[in-house]
């Protein structure tokens, strides 16, 4: 297919116009028109682009881009220079989708994670700047706080910092938005949510939240958006439509 084609689908499934971003969606560094391999990784680090060069990938779609506002203007020089390199050289095109791959409600890392936790009565959750970056629902029957966090952990494999008035305490309702939005569990005071899921965790929201009477989870920040891009690429493999192969490349992180 052609890359004008490709971007303007992704960029109209992931509704990309919706969301106020800290970086840019969709094409970040253009390269080859006809594309018939795409990689996709949950960011778009010196591995996960070496991997797509070795692999043959005309193209390599991510959730954590290139650039990002926090940044500011930066060079191609030194380490950055050396990661873009190799796209510009291999006429590989990046995409990547930040936001909208978090709060998409079939493709979306919040919506991946209520599935696997067979979450039911799914809605939308959080808001930012005008548009919401995750989901909330019901689990799938009433649980304890840590129980609830053993069963993260296993699904998640990795540690889940739990920040709770009372870590016994059986609860039916779950808010998920992906990644590092630590400050986000005020929404469950709004919509009466009763526990939060999210990937970081700060030193004054361990305390804010549980003193507000919100159970609030951490699972790591690339543990909790490692599930968004492979629906993606499910996705891009399920459509007749796209006549293309597709590859996961995994670029893990602790953090």
């Amino acid at each position: 297919m052609r890359r004008d084609q490709l971007e303007d689908y992704l960029n109209s499934y992931l509704n990309i116009k919706a969301f106020q971003d800290y970086g840019p969606n969709g094409l970040q560094v253009e390269g080859k028109q006809e594309i018939k391999k795409i990689a996709f990784s949950v960011s778009a680090t010196r591995d996960s682009i070496k991997k797509s060069v070795a692999l043959g990938a005309d193209a390599l779609i991510v959730h954590h881009g290139l650039f990002w506002k926090f940044h500011g203007v930066r060079t191609l020089t030194g380490a950055f220079g050396a990661r873009v390199a190799p796209l510009i050289k291999n006429d590989i095109n990046l995409f990547g989708y930040h936001l909208p791959l978090d709060a998409h409600p079939v493709v979306g890392n919040a919506e991946a994670i209520a599935q696997r936790l067979e979450m039911i009565n799914l809605d939308s959750f959080g808001d930012h700047k005008g548009a919401p970056t995750g989901r909330k629902g019901r689990l799938p029957k009433p649980m304890k706080v840590r129980d609830l966090q053993a069963q993260l952990e296993a699904l998640l494999e990795h540690k889940v910092i739990l920040s709770s008035p009372n870590p016994d305490q059986v609860i039916e309702t779950l808010g998920i938005i992906t990644g590092g939005a630590n400050g986000d569990w005020v929404h469950c005071l709004k919509t009466k949510t009763q526990c939060y899921l999210t990937g970081e965790m700060s030193e004054h929201d361990w305390h804010e939240a549980q003193e507000a009477g919100i159970h609030m989870l951490a699972g790591g920040h690339h543990a909790t958006e490692k599930f968004g891009i492979q629906l993606l690429q499910e996705h891009i493999d399920n459509d007749k439509e796209f006549q293309v192969s597709t590859v996961f490349i995994d670029s893990p992180n602790p953090a």
